[in-house]
């Protein structure tokens, strides 16, 4: 019961997040993460909160990964990289917007379906890893943090 209550607030988290984001910008700062983990900080964390984690992980990666080329940095607008704002431009970002939505609930679908069959060292190691390629992407190609 308390893994579906979890698996619920982190749906509606989710759909927050892209419900408030700007039709001109590629994302926002509430599709990422604001903490980082020691192996033994998560050991000390239930099953239930460290699905929470791995979904908010995947969130980010699934919502930051296609931009990479274009910006690492959440609220940039299309005008702040010299894209013009024009229709057909808004039109595809919010297109995007909306299948990113669609694929950030169908992961966290799936791994609350799946995840809590997975054993709880394996979940720790896929956070740590994830937090390691959001690192990266966070640092971008100029190491600028």
């Amino acid at each position: 019961m308390r893994l579906f209550f979890i698996a619920i607030v982190t749906l509606l988290m989710l759909q927050q997040n892209y419900a408030q984001t700007q039709k001109n910008v590629f994302f926002n700062e509430k599709a990422l993460i604001n903490k980082f983990h020691t192996i033994n900080q998560l050991k000390n964390l239930k099953k239930g909160e460290l699905i929470t984690l791995y979904t908010e992980r995947v969130t980010e990666i699934v919502t930051v990964l296609p931009y990479l080329s274009l910006t690492n940095e959440a609220n940039i607008k299309l005008s702040d990289i010299g894209i013009k704002e024009n229709s057909d431009h808004l039109k595809t970002l919010n297109k995007h917007h909306i299948a990113t939505e669609q694929a950030i609930e169908s992961n966290s679908n799936l791994i609350t379906e799946f995840i809590p069959y997975a054993d709880t060292e394996k979940i720790i190691w896929a956070i740590l890893y994830f937090e390691e390629v959001i690192k990266k992407i966070r640092i971008g190609y100029d190491n600028n943090f």
